[in-house]
């Protein structure tokens, strides 16, 4: 399969443009997705080459957007809505929570699927303060019937994009908005990642690191500091949050006998605390010394570029979680 260099931007718009010229039912839809191209350029084009009809804007209300989805998706359609920023998830949660991940246990199977895609942000480091910088991931894995998405590099987006508008489940999809620019390699064509398989980007015997989104980048960053000083870290990227590929976490942690987990989000009750309990209960007796975790603290983002650098996860406080886990 031939390859070529995009953004992760780009790996958006190019999954989403061949998805929609397969399926006549894809259409998309969003504040500023059309003629704009999305608040990040994520939709750039997509309007010219398909149509007011498939490439549509709307007013700013995320519960009018959500409620159209899961409508839509119950008559059949593949609805692609975007909810600009992750942090306004909660203005249309009760579609989501409620309605979205319960219909067809509620009508017995009668409605045979649903199968809609919602792309939002994630993410601080873009100096947008506290209403704009939030990753709450953790929140719609607790919610049955959703699966849940963090793509970390141009390749992951466009395959798991597209495995996601493909799916018969609600899928949420966070693109960490400071990954847009970021550039890779991507497969032309149709390409598909199953969802809910992790992948190692760094292998490594000493620790296992497992890291989400941009945070996938301070781990492998942290990893070739660490090589200089003798210790080899293998860096698991989920991928899927929800579900979870437990079966290569664990597999990973049985043969470094270490874990530090990483996350963006705040540290009470995110999917950090999810994944040390699947480590606990699947590979808790080949464990060495304690599972430690990285995370924000339990704070709201400042708007101040030194205060946010101060609260954010970085490659040096995952080095310092690992020399803590290799001297226990």
């Amino acid at each position: 399969m031939s390859e070529r260099e995009m953004t992760y931007g780009e790996a958006v718009a190019d999954a989403l443009r061949i998805e929609m010229k397969l399926d006549p039912k894809v259409f998309v839809f969003g504040e500023d997705v059309g003629k704009f191209g999305g608040c990040f350029g994520a939709t750039k084009g997509l309007f010219e080459e398909f149509g007011r009809e498939r490439v549509r804007d709307t007013p700013i209300s995320e519960s009018a957007i959500m409620g159209l989805a899961v409508g839509a998706a119950s008559m059949g359609w593949r609805p692609v809505p975007e909810i600009m920023f992750g942090d306004f998830m909660t203005v249309c949660m009760d579609y989501l929570s409620n309605q979205a991940n319960k219909l067809r246990y509620m009508c017995g199977g009668q409605v045979e699927k649903l199968p809609l895609v919602v792309r939002t942000t994630m993410g601080g480091w873009i100096r947008a303060a506290a209403q704009h910088s939030e990753c709450l991931e953790g929140w719609f894995t607790q919610i049955p019937g959703l699966k849940v998405v963090l793509p970390s590099t141009p390749r992951d987006m466009k395959g798991l994009l597209t495995g996601a508008m493909r799916d018969n489940n609600p899928v949420i999809i966070f693109e960490h908005k400071t990954l847009y620019g970021v550039k890779g390699m991507v497969p032309e064509g149709e390409f598909v990642i199953p969802l809910g398989k992790a992948d190692v980007k760094r292998e490594g015997k000493d620790v296992t690191v497992i890291a989400t989104s941009a945070m996938v980048y301070k781990a492998l960053s942290a990893a070739k500091a660490l090589a200089a000083e003798g210790i080899d870290v293998e860096v698991i990227d989920p991928r899927t949050v929800s579900p979870l590929d437990v079966d290569t976490i664990a597999g990973s942690v049985k043969k470094t006998h270490r874990a530090v987990v990483v996350q963006e989000a705040a540290k009470m009750a995110g999917t950090n605390a999810s994944i040390i309990a699947l480590i606990m209960e699947h590979a808790f007796s080949w464990l060495e010394a304690p599972v430690m975790q990285v995370a924000r603290p339990n704070t709201h983002i400042p708007f101040s570029p030194s205060l946010e650098d101060m609260v954010l996860p970085d490659e040096n406080k995952i080095i310092e979680a690992v020399k803590a886990v290799m001297a226990a």
